[in-house]
């Protein structure tokens, strides 16, 4: 996979290791997503080692939903507030504190634009995870380094030609639409995995 230059900016690059993804749940973990947790790991893997594997998650989830989330190796943060606003905060810290090499950020939420590029800014290269082909921004893919459309259960393929690896883009080449398209609005269910779907809570 072709890197963007901007990961070679010099500033701390060689204090910098490894991968902190962040995973907004509500937006990613939908029924009409269908995404499987490990599918959004195995996306930030291939970036790097992890350092950091966050799912951020309102009140309203469950417990065997935050049970499921944590057998996988998810950090899970719960927070009564707006879980964008949180992941946005805490991402935005990480960048500034230059704790990784890249920021993946699992998610459909233009709200992360300004976070992808504070990231950059730090010479940070960032990763924009979207949960299928109808729930991806290309107002993030373009802010980002690199995107990866995942599709249900299985990730999509570059090429089609059913490999099951993710279909990876460089970001910021500008296609036309700089506001992103973005699914519906809401919270509503997700799942972690095969059969876990029953386990995610609904979210407002």
């Amino acid at each position: 996979m072709e890197t963007s230059s901007r990961g070679d900016a010099e500033r701390g690059g060689s204090e910098r290791v490894g991968v902190a993804l962040f995973v907004d749940g509500p937006n990613v973990l939908r029924e009409e997503f269908d995404v499987d947790l490990d599918d959004v790991r195995e996306a930030a893997e291939a970036e790097g080692q992890l350092v950091t594997t966050r799912l951020y998650l309102d009140e309203h989830a469950t417990p065997g939903l935050i049970q499921a989330a944590e057998a996988r190796g998810f950090e899970v943060v719960v927070t009564s507030g707006d879980v964008d606003v949180k992941l946005a905060v805490d991402a935005a810290r990480f960048a500034a504190e230059e704790r990784m090499e890249t920021l993946a950020i699992a998610s459909r939420d233009t709200d992360f634009k300004p976070v992808l590029e504070t990231a950059n800014g730090y010479g940070i290269r960032t990763l924009a995870i979207a949960p299928g082909e109808f729930g991806r921004s290309d107002a993030l893919r373009n802010a980002a380094s690199d995107s990866v459309t995942l599709d249900g259960d299985l990730s999509e393929t570059a090429g089609g030609d059913g490999s099951g690896d993710p279909e990876r883009t460089e970001g910021r080449e500008g296609n036309g639409d700089p506001e992103g398209t973005e699914g519906p609005e809401g919270n509503g269910n997700g799942g972690v995995g095969g059969g876990d779907a029953g386990d995610s809570g609904d979210a407002e």
